[in-house]
């Protein structure tokens, strides 16, 4: 007894292939079908430079891990001098809280009197710049770095990320590589920000988009 073709009934290999097509269009975009489209085993980034020996490198995150966590909470001039021991340019009243965390901190600059809070996370494969007054809020992500979803080989992908002066990045969000966030802006709990924002608004959203003007009362003192 011959065994059942797996093809629909009446139909040719041909025209099965055309009738999949029809019922899946999408399967069929790309060479492969459903097999994977990316070749993680091909991964290549060895043109990236982190800047610093990889000696340099695992002594920062050790000092990061131990020395961080350690520091009192409100003791942040232990944490700006190790990060600028390590070559962040990072100016004068920075609150850093110990649960930060910097990827490469020769990456970073951080402007006079701005706020890094507790769980915010800077992957600094690339620079890093927040300016002056900025407040970065617990658990949020500055990511420098990133893939092209459009290489087989999962090409890394690095771009800077600026936060200019005065703006605020309320908890929980997330801030592409590429992203300049303007000055005296706000971004809402928990956006997503993957395009650069005007200055002096009030955002919001996934993804982020401005909302309104940011009003500020006229300050007397």
């Amino acid at each position: 007894m011959s065994a059942p073709s797996p093809h629909a009934p009446g139909s040719s290999p041909e025209q099965d292939g055309e009738l999949r097509s029809v019922r899946n269009p999408t399967r069929n975009e790309y060479p492969g079908g459903n097999r994977p489209w990316v070749r993680l085993d091909a991964y290549d980034q060895s043109w990236y430079e982190p800047g610093r020996s990889k000696g340099t490198i695992l002594l920062w995150w050790l000092l990061q891990a131990v020395i961080f966590p350690l520091t009192p909470h409100a003791s942040h001039a232990p944490r700006c001098w190790l990060l600028r021991r390590f070559g962040a340019t990072v100016g004068k009243g920075v609150v850093i809280r110990p649960t930060a965390r910097v990827t490469y901190p020769w990456n970073v600059t951080i402007g006079d009197h701005s706020w890094i809070g507790d769980d915010v996370v800077l992957y600094s494969l690339g620079q890093i710049t927040i300016g002056q007054n900025c407040v970065i809020s617990q658990k949020s992500y500055l990511c420098t770095g990133s893939h092209d979803i459009c290489d087989p080989r999962f090409g890394l992908v690095v771009a800077p990320v600026v936060i200019e002066n005065g703006a605020w990045i309320a908890t929980d969000c997330f801030v592409a590589p590429g992203v300049t966030v303007g000055a005296n802006s706000v971004v809402g709990a928990r956006s997503s920000v993957f395009k650069s924002l005007p200055p002096g608004q009030v955002c919001y959203g996934n993804p982020c988009r401005a909302v309104a003007p940011r009003q500020m009362v006229n300050d007397e003192g």
